[in-house]
C-alpha cells in the first residue's frame, strides 16, 4: 500500500514537470517551423523579419483556435477579424496537425 502511495505521489509531482518539458519542446518545434516555413518574410518577432506584420504579443491577443484559423484558413480569419492586410496571408492547410499545433504553441508563447 505504501509503495502504491509513493508511486502515486511521485507521479503527481513529476506530472507538471513532464508537461512543461513537452510544452517547451513543442514551442521549440514551432519556432523551428516558423523559420523553416519562412514566416519572417511577412512577419516579425522581436524586430527580426518583416516589421509590417509583427507577431509580438500575439499569444495574449488570440486564442489557440484563432491562431490555428490564421494558419490553416486565413481567408476565414480575415473575415472574422475584418482584416484588410495586403497581401493576404497564405494558407498552410497542408501542414501536418502536429506542425500546426507546434506553430500555435510557439505563437502562444509570444506574450
Amino acid at each position: 500500500m505504501r509503495a502504491i502511495l509513493a508511486v502515486t505521489l511521485f507521479s503527481l509531482a513529476l506530472g507538471p514537470a513532464v508537461a512543461m518539458a513537452q510544452d517547451a519542446a513543442k514551442v521549440e518545434a514551432g519556432k523551428k517551423l516558423y523559420t523553416a516555413q519562412k514566416c519572417q518574410m511577412c512577419h516579425s518577432i522581436a524586430g527580426v523579419g518583416n516589421k509590417k506584420y509583427p507577431l509580438d504579443g500575439v499569444g495574449k491577443k488570440l486564442s489557440e483556435a484563432d491562431l490555428k484559423l490564421w494558419i490553416v484558413d486565413p481567408k476565414a480569419a480575415e473575415k472574422k477579424f475584418n482584416s484588410t492586410a495586403k497581401p493576404p496571408m497564405k494558407a498552410y492547410a497542408n501542414l501536418p496537425a502536429a506542425d500546426v499545433d507546434a506553430l500555435v504553441a510557439y505563437m502562444k508563447s509570444l506574450k
